[in-house]
């Protein structure tokens, strides 16, 4: 779907009706990062829209530096998609772009769902990037997803849904190669 001839590759879930729900991602992640199981269990019950920001993953344009420049592109993106009232979960960055979309687009967004995020200032938040970036040279010099590092605790119980979460995702990754679901949409290259 292009908007302002930029094109977003986006992939919807579940029934046609009622409100959707927008899942927005953590920093350097694609629309095929998130757990199945997550969205499989909710698109059970309600439309479910995972999508990749402008210049993330399969969509075009150049990459936003700031968290108000992708809550616009978030806003845009719904609003292309027709829709007036719209849910979000948001996960890590997702988190920060969703309080920024809640705050100026406050009859956009019926309920919000905020996840390993926090709100800016908030204790902690300043210590996000340097977090990233360690965990992201521990898992290149591990030769480990960053995943592992970035979103589960070093403990045995913590490798081991980490392990599980990142098969899931490989598993998922396949299945989408090998058959498309009638659901994914992504814009013309």
């Amino acid at each position: 779907m292009s908007v302002h001839g930029v094109d977003f590759a986006y992939r919807q879930h579940g029934p046609d009706d009622g409100v959707p729900l927008i899942l927005l991602n953590h920093l350097s992640a694609v629309l095929d990062n998130w757990d199945p199981r997550v969205v499989d269990g909710l698109a059970a019950r309600r439309r479910v829209i995972t999508y990749d920001n402008r210049g993330v993953g399969a969509s075009g344009g150049s990459t936003p530096d700031t968290i108000e420049a992708m809550a616009r592109d978030t806003v845009l993106f719904i609003r292309a998609l027709g829709y007036d009232r719209v849910d979000l979960l948001g996960l890590s960055m997702g988190g920060f772009v969703a309080q920024v979309v809640a705050a100026q687009e406050p009859d956009l967004v019926g309920k919000m769902i905020l996840a390993g995020t926090g709100p800016a200032g908030g204790p902690g938040i300043d210590k996000v990037t340097s977090l990233t970036i360690k965990d992201t040279l521990k898992a290149v010099a591990t030769r480990r997803d960053p995943k592992q590092f970035l979103f589960f605790t070093d403990t045995e119980s913590g490798r081991r849904a980490a392990h599980a979460f990142l098969d899931r995702l490989r598993k998922s990754a396949r299945t989408t190669a090998t058959k498309p679901s009638r659901s994914h949409h992504s814009a013309p290259s």
